[in-house]
């Protein structure tokens, strides 16, 4: 969990983050007078839980929590003010809460229980997948799911990589045999990859992960754990893990990476 902090008074930014520490003394927490420090480092690093000064000299939280927002729309943003009274701005925002000066271990603890966009693990998650290094498949467990023919596994891998979007088997073909032709023999051996990979995934419990359609297939990401998809909403722990490897045992992998990173 990565948690910032901003003040643009050293006092108050002391006060804040002293008791976000002593609320959360497990959390990546980092503190900034500078609002663009604040959000350049977001930019890096992402951002899960942000508490904000709202009364501010040149950009105020509001406007600062806007641009965070832009950038992940499930980050928490906390406002901290001083005035009994909100802006119907920051209302408008849905933040996460608010805090009334001067900042207390109780009221962070308070507000960090109850979290808009709560930072917990998908518990329903049939598969957690990783795409970061090379490419693999566990059961939440950590157990190593096995596919019984390495295309088989590739297949999902491009299924995981387009987040739910249909693909023809026309299409499969095309990334995995760039050059090949598409005739009928080469449909049938697609065809034949996908029954493998749909087998494999069935006997670990986790048919559900495919979803099928006429001629076509795509992943249900919503019972997926994926540091990739957690990365593209600037999950903390998936950016800070991204060491610029991308589901690195697939040459066309290396093109989508260019596109997407």
């Amino acid at each position: 969990m990565r948690i910032l902090c901003l003040d643009d008074e050293p006092l108050a930014l002391r006060m804040l983050e002293q008791a976000v520490r002593q609320s959360k003394p497990d959390a990546d927490i980092s503190a900034y007078l500078d609002q663009d420090e604040l959000l350049e480092q977001t930019k890096q690093g992402g951002c899960d839980i942000a508490f904000l000064d709202i009364h501010m000299r040149g950009m105020n939280g509001v406007e600062l929590a806007k641009k965070l927002k832009e950038l992940n729309p499930k980050v928490n943003i906390i406002f901290v003010t001083g005035f009994s009274e909100y802006t119907g701005e920051a209302m408008g925002l849905h933040a996460s809460g608010y805090i009334m000066k001067p900042v207390t271990k109780e009221k962070v603890d308070k507000e960090l229980s109850d979290l808009r966009f709560p930072i917990v693990p998908k518990s329903d998650a049939l598969l957690r997948v990783q795409c970061f290094g090379n490419f693999d498949v566990f059961l939440p467990g950590g157990e190593h799911v096995r596919f019984e023919r390495s295309r088989s596994k590739e297949i999902f891998a491009y299924l995981v990589h387009r987040q739910g979007s249909s693909c023809s088997t026309k299409e499969i073909a095309a990334v995995l045999f760039e050059d090949e032709p598409y005739d009928t023999k080469q449909q049938n051996y697609v065809q034949q990859l996908i029954h493998a990979m749909i087998k494999s995934l069935k006997a670990v419990g986790a048919e559900e992960a495919i979803v099928r359609s006429y001629n076509a297939l795509a992943v249900n990401t919503k019972v997926l754990d994926c540091d990739y998809y957690r990365f593209k909403e600037l999950d903390a722990g998936a950016v800070n893990s991204f060491q610029n490897e991308y589901m690195s045992q697939y040459y066309w992998a290396d093109f989508l990476y260019d596109e997407d990173f």
